[in-house]
């Protein structure tokens, strides 16, 4: 398991009874979390003075229930700064477990950067508020951020600016990922890194809807192609109870062209965050790592 344990404004102090209570900055917050399926004692008294609890609702959904929160407000990952919202369905607009990622990369980008050459071609595709659009762009990478939601890319913009990046090489793209994919291979476009972490459920471009079990392997396939002919890694992401990351690993190496895969390594498995109060690690989504090895 790959652990995201370096954050100092973040902390899982506690998971029980299918909800976490976290600290983000100097905020308490209690969100739900469906891999948490057991059941103990909540010490802990931050459970009953939380800034905020979200809470699912019985017909679908759910709400803040508390709500002492301001607005929004900052916590720093290293050098990178991010703005958190609460949103409507539990999330802050930040991922703290893909922080691990977030690392291994970078490292994988700055030995390319050290050697010299030209500055790496990153795509982020399903970039969200750009975690790791910011992690890639501060680690030397040129990078291509492209989300369909307007309003995640304007935080992403936030976000890099916030981490002092507002000048690094970043294109911001509004656009369905998979059409984007689609002409950047009408293109000829390459990238020497690629990151997706896509969402389990969506809409196609007519608004029809599709999960990722019936569609991530002609996606993981498309993708693929746009890597250079010395690529550095690829990133697959995913929290779809459906997708083991054996299966993703199987898609990706058969989606690689095998002048490629037959010259890195492959790595798949879990994220996880450590919980304070256990000493033990909660699982958190699933990743697969691909890098080149020269």
């Amino acid at each position: 398991m790959w652990i995201s344990d370096k954050w100092e404004d973040y902390e899982l102090i506690d998971a029980e009874g299918g909800e976490r209570l976290e600290r983000w900055g100097g905020k308490i917050l209690v969100r739900p979390d469906p891999q948490i399926i057991w059941r103990g004692e909540r010490r802990d008294g931050r459970w009953r003075r939380a800034d905020g609890v979200y809470r699912r609702s019985k017909s679908g959904g759910g709400a803040w229930v508390v709500n002492n929160m301001p607005e929004s407000w900052c916590v720093n990952y290293g050098e990178l700064t991010f703005k958190l919202r609460p949103m409507g369905f539990k999330h802050t607009g930040l991922f703290p477990e893909q922080a691990t990622n977030w690392d291994w990369f970078s490292d994988i980008i700055k030995r390319a950067v050290a050697a010299g050459g030209e500055r790496p071609r990153v795509l982020n595709l399903f970039a969200y508020t750009g975690g790791a659009t910011a992690a890639a762009a501060k680690a030397g990478a040129e990078v291509c951020h492209v989300d369909a939601s307007r309003g995640m890319v304007a935080a992403a913009k936030e976000n890099l600016s916030l981490s002092g990046l507002s000048d690094a090489p970043v294109r911001y793209l509004v656009d369905d990922c998979r059409k984007f994919v689609e002409r950047e291979l009408r293109r000829g476009r390459k990238y020497d890194g690629v990151i997706m972490d896509p969402p389990s459920y969506g809409r196609g471009p007519s608004g029809e809807m599709w999960k990722l079990e019936e569609c991530a392997d002609e996606l993981v396939s498309l993708t693929t192609s746009l890597l250079s002919d010395e690529p550095l890694f690829f990133l697959i992401n995913s929290y779809t109870t459906g997708l083991s990351p054996a299966t993703m690993e199987y898609i990706l190496m058969k989606s690689l062209p095998k002048r490629i895969s037959s010259r890195g390594e492959v790595e798949a498995g879990e994220t996880g965050l450590p919980v304070t109060s256990s000493g033990l690690t909660l699982p958190a989504g699933a990743s697969v790592r691909f890098e080149m090895k020269y």
